[in-house]
């Protein structure tokens, strides 16, 4: 396999102010940075790397929740993350990203927010009372760093500073 990314955490400021915005009835933040696990393959067959809960996230039927994960990812320049949800939560209760599929593209380590990984899940699930739990802790997304091409006549010199929808302003 070869070696092309580095997954490190935000620093705290950063993770700090992100995760007061989502959970703000959170007292002790600090603590939650602490707890954070860099993303890890679960086995050697494994193509993704599990994102862990920084704290319990309850999903309710037709919800959504933001949840800063206080990772960043250094990747070398050809290749890209892509976000999904595990499959059994997707398989189990119809959660997904808002999104689709998140893109982290290698620039958005230097954006200003430090390259924040953020990841929004909803719950479209059929039943009338469902209710997700994630307990801090335990995986509840998947990264897998994919190469890709471009065009011949590729003239970009864009420089990007954010995330969600900051190329294309």
């Amino acid at each position: 396999m070869q070696k092309i990314a580095q997954f490190e955490k935000v620093s705290f400021q950063q993770f700090e102010k992100d995760f007061v915005k989502n959970f703000p009835d959170i007292k002790d933040v600090k603590a939650v940075y602490d707890s954070i696990k860099l993303p890890k393959r679960a086995t050697t067959g494994s193509a993704g790397y599990d994102f862990y809960a920084p704290v319990e996230l309850v999903i309710k039927k037709g919800e959504s929740i933001l949840i800063p994960t206080g990772i960043r990812s250094k990747i070398e320049d050809g290749w890209v993350l892509k976000i999904y949800p595990r499959s059994g939560l997707g398989f189990k209760h119809r959660v997904q990203l808002d999104n689709t599929v998140g893109i982290i593209d290698a620039d958005y380590y230097n954006s200003s927010n430090e390259g924040h990984i953020m990841i929004k899940l909803s719950c479209d699930a059929h039943d009338d009372e469902h209710l997700v739990t994630v307990n801090a802790g335990d995986g509840f997304a998947q990264g897998i760093f994919l190469q890709f091409g471009i065009t011949f006549d590729d003239e970009t010199d864009g420089i990007r500073d954010g995330g969600f929808g900051s190329t294309t302003k």
